[in-house]
């Protein structure tokens, strides 16, 4: 397949997000006993109750790791992507209320990249959203 050089971009930058969250996801699994255990540490001085602080604890990994998964393939790019920028959100969110704005900052940049790749959907290809569906 020839891709142009926006194609190509696309491509690129959806796998490394994709990577990213991934890798983000599946390092944090195999400990997640303890990744939960920090985060209730980190935000028992926040007003948010502990079972949910607790929850997202416990589910982020696995959003992160499927996020991660689903654009590294290329499959349903769009609301995967859509459900990044809501996780994104949500750790916006959770750093505003610790008021930990140098890692807001950061957040918000992948908020940005995120939105950059929406906005160049139409760019996707080597993915399997543009396989067919057999018949």
């Amino acid at each position: 397949m020839n891709l142009n050089n926006f194609e190509l971009a696309f491509v690129l930058g959806r796998l490394l997000l994709g990577v990213n969250f991934l890798m983000h996801g599946l390092v944090r699994i195999p400990k997640l006993a303890v990744f939960r255990a920090g985060i209730l540490k980190e935000f028992a001085p926040s007003p948010l109750p502990e079972p949910l602080v607790s929850l997202f604890a416990t589910t982020l990994p696995f959003a992160e790791a499927g996020i991660g998964l689903l654009l590294v393939l290329g499959l349903l790019t769009r609301p995967v992507l859509v459900a990044a920028m809501l996780v994104i959100t949500s750790l916006v969110f959770g750093s505003c209320l610790l008021e930990k704005w140098t890692i807001v900052g950061d957040q918000m940049v992948y908020g940005l990249y995120i939105l950059t790749l929406i906005l160049h959907l139409q760019r996707n290809r080597l993915c399997l959203d543009r396989v067919p569906p057999s018949a």
